[in-house]
């Protein structure tokens, strides 16, 4: 999808508002605003949901990257794209929505 780049850099968080995205990227050789760009590749973690249905605790752990940079790849691996989308998983791999991308660069924009 077309967007500005994704940097390990950017601000997000879980779609309950509680959860903060850390970006762990492999890529070492593309930089934007002098962070790496995320790559389909790369590993999105999310720390301090406290998401519950019930009892049962369901906190936000995980990104999953569901549409990269269709013309932008980073040493093979397709880029990712601000408003992606990338979806919210807990430990359960039950889907909680999408991320969301609080601040981003916006100079360079893939297709």
């Amino acid at each position: 999808m077309a967007g500005p780049l994704l940097h390990v850099g950017a601000v997000g968080t879980c779609p309950h508002g509680m959860g903060q995205m850390q970006l762990i990227s492999t890529n070492v050789r593309v930089m934007v605003s002098g962070m790496p760009v995320a790559t389909m590749a790369d590993v999105g973690m999310f720390a301090g949901c406290a998401f519950t249905i019930g009892p049962k605790p369901q906190p936000c752990v995980k990104a999953q990257w569901l549409a990269p940079a269709a013309r932008v790849a980073i040493n093979g691996t397709p880029a990712l794209t601000v408003p992606g989308p990338h979806l919210c998983l807990s430990a359960d791999q039950i889907p909680a929505g999408p991320a969301i991308i609080a601040s981003c660069q916006t100079r360079v924009v893939g297709l």
